[in-house]
């Protein structure tokens, strides 16, 4: 299927799909979408509501193009915690895609080149320490393969869109993501169909529907329950 770099709306690229007019990340900023939906409202809100944490295990749907990895590497020291992170991929980027990015331009951060490099030339399924706060696993994984227990304590649900890919928005997908999930565990994405939140409710999650990113009304954020 046919691949596109696009500039989108705050300066930052994606990946356009023509075939299905779908995009890695919002046309209205790729970075921006990131920072809002996984680090503000997933993040952030997590580290928040469990300061006594100093790990934090995260479960990345939909590697990509990494963006979200690289944005969350540079959050060790502002939260003070460290970070496990696994990212599933069903067909990972090129190495040439992901360095058409260029996100590491548009962050002030002077190793970010260094580091979005490094997470893109590691081996896939072997846990990679990044640095002392960060460790990277990529699994070349679908997400109907997903059998992790009670493992995360974050999950990034960067999925296509319920509407070029319908089978990973339901009840199925999201049970896999709530066993996934530690009890208190948060899964945080861009999504906001009702669809999509009956099914995460299907699932045994709490579901909030919160003010989306920019061009985006709402999205929502599940929770699972401690009890």
């Amino acid at each position: 299927m046919k691949r596109e770099i696009i500039t989108t709306a705050d300066g930052s690229k994606t990946i356009h799909i023509p075939d299905w007019d779908e995009q890695y990340h919002s046309k209205h900023g790729a970075i921006q979408e990131a920072r809002h939906v996984f680090l503000k409202t997933g993040l952030a809100h997590y580290v928040t509501t469990y300061p006594q944490k100093k790990e934090i295990a995260i479960l990345e749907m939909g590697f990509g193009t990494g963006l979200n990895a690289l944005l969350t590497y540079y959050e060790v020291h502002k939260h003070k915690v460290s970070f496990n992170y696994v990212g599933a991929e069903a067909y990972p980027v090129s190495k040439e895609e992901a360095q058409a990015m260029e996100y590491a331009s548009q962050l002030e951060e002077e190793d970010a080149t260094k580091v979005y490099n490094e997470m893109h030339a590691v081996a896939w399924e072997q846990p990679q320490i990044i640095s002392n706060h960060f460790t990277l696993t990529k699994r070349t994984q679908r997400f109907e393969d997903i059998t992790d227990s009670e493992v995360f304590d974050l999950i990034y649900f960067d999925a296509f869109g319920p509407r070029v890919q319908p089978t990973l928005w339901t009840e199925e997908i999201f049970t896999k993501m709530y066993e996934a999930l530690i009890p208190g565990g948060v899964l945080t994405t861009y999504c906001a169909q009702g669809a999509a939140r009956r099914a995460m409710q299907a699932a045994g999650f709490v579901v909030e529907r919160l003010p989306g990113p920019p061009g985006k009304r709402e999205m929502l954020r599940a929770s699972k329950p401690l009890v």
